[in-house]
């Protein structure tokens, strides 16, 4: 398995942020869904984006959001990235791609869906997130069954989700799946809603490298 990606997902405080931009993470993720526990406010602080360096890509998450009002907070936010995690169809995404930016289209992992879902999105998403499925979007901090992936054919690289634990780190090294890029780390490396334990984060990145 080559070096996997790493996200860290839910941030939003300045001197927080700042321990973790230490880390060689790859990339950092702010919640404009105004229903999370972690959403991060429509514009982040500007002292924020200063200390994010170029290789950590900004990633925005967002819940069925207005095309015109995404596009606004994307700009207004210098982001590389758009997370959708809502019920976003696939001209919402290539609308959004054409603009020059990466989308990632997360999905609930129910077996019997995914293949047929993903498919779709072949040509307008540049990565899939699996997360666990839950009534809510995401955030749930349970893990799902990770051997149902073996059984379905992915046509882009994937984001693992959902309850990502301190201990994972040798099941995650054991997954053996074509397109498994990256991981999503968030609420079970946190001290409260948005703020995360420093310490856990990188003892979890010494252990998984």
């Amino acid at each position: 398995m080559n070096s996997l990606k790493i996200k860290v997902c839910g941030m939003r405080d300045y001197e927080n942020i700042k321990q973790l931009v230490q880390f060689p993470i790859d990339y950092i993720g702010f919640i404009f869904y105004p229903a999370s526990p972690r959403f991060a406010g429509l514009k982040i602080d500007s002292s924020i984006l200063e200390i994010i360096p170029n290789n950590i890509k900004k990633v925005g998450v967002f819940v069925n959001e207005p095309l015109k009002e995404l596009l606004r907070i994307v700009k207004e936010n210098q982001l590389e990235c758009v997370q959708l995690h809502g019920n976003e169809i696939p001209d919402y995404c290539n609308a959004i791609k054409e603009e020059g930016y990466t989308i990632i289209k997360a999905f609930k992992a129910e077996p019997e869906k995914l293949t047929c879902e993903t498919t779709s999105y072949r040509f307008a998403a540049d990565y899939l997130l699996f997360d666990t499925p839950t009534a809510n979007y995401g955030g749930s901090g349970i893990k799902f069954n990770w051997e149902i992936l073996k059984q379905q054919k992915f046509y882009l690289p994937f984001f693992l989700s959902g309850g990502i634990s301190p201990g994972d780190e040798d099941n995650i090294k054991k997954i053996d799946i074509p397109g498994f890029y990256a991981i999503d780390i968030n609420s079970q490396f946190e001290i409260g809603p948005g703020i995360k334990n420093i310490k856990m984060i990188s003892d979890f990145i010494k252990n998984l490298n």
